[in-house]
């Protein structure tokens, strides 16, 4: 792939340079070094490893080839069962390896927080296209298994009034539950609810203050959109469930 900007990004600018990938560090840049660190320390190859961070507060992370589905709508091939049941494993890797730490804390493990098709590598495989490795930590932090594993269903799904078919949604809900290993479902519907109630209000709140990225979203009408998704989840909660 050439040098130069990156796609996908909804918030801060990110530039391919040579191997490496060059960008504003996040308000939690501090912990998610430390949890990139400790990730590459085990070993385990589905995050970037970082590189440094300049003067200017510019981080450097290493580039991880592969191709990222940033635009919607999620493609076939990541939604096929293969590819969904490789990504529940991937994440219950990313927590497996979390879990007791001192990152995790109190907390059952570390969530990557934003999980989404845009944040995700995949790369070919004897089965096809795969995901090998999340992208976008910045919102990493202690966290629930079903935080995560409710924000992977609402994000490939779409769950929302746009979902053709809501046994369909249902079928593949269940699928990555059983794919990451998820014994406890009752919080999980409950959790995709929090999320899509959180994220809208996570937009508007810090574009009245006047962060201009969330202004940009609210200009798109995005909050709009996840509140629609909201409003559609919970008339259709039972049957996803």
């Amino acid at each position: 792939m050439e040098d130069g900007a990156l796609n996908g990004g909804n918030v801060s600018d990110v530039r391919k340079i040579g191997d490496a990938v060059v960008r504003k560090q996040g308000r939690s840049a501090h912990f998610v070094h430390a949890l990139l660190r400790h990730l590459a320390d085990v070993g385990w190859g589905g995050s970037p490893r970082v590189l440094g961070v300049d003067d200017d507060r510019h981080e450097t992370l290493t580039f991880l080839e592969g191709v990222v589905p940033w635009q919607p709508p999620v493609p076939d091939w990541a939604l096929s069962d293969a590819a969904l049941t490789a990504l529940a494993r991937l994440v219950w890797q990313l927590h497996d390896l979390t879990a007791g730490s001192d990152l995790a804390g109190s907390a059952e493990v570390v969530c990557h927080g934003d999980l989404a098709p845009r944040h995700t590598v995949y790369r070919s495989t004897a089965a096809g296209l795969a995901p090998v490795a999340f992208l976008d930590w910045d919102l990493a932090g202690p966290g629930r298994r079903t935080e995560d594993v409710a924000h992977v269903c609402w994000q490939w799904l779409d769950l929302g009034p746009g979902v053709p078919d809501v046994q369909e949604a249902a079928r593949r809900i269940g699928l990555i539950a059983d794919a990451y290993g998820l014994v406890e479902r009752g919080d999980l519907i409950p959790a995709i609810l929090w999320w899509q109630d959180r994220c809208w209000r996570g937009i508007e709140t810090p574009a009245v203050d006047g962060d201009p990225a969330m202004q940009r979203l609210v200009s798109d009408r995005v909050p709009d959109q996840i509140r629609q998704s909201y409003a559609w989840t919970v008339a259709h909660q039972h049957e996803l469930a």
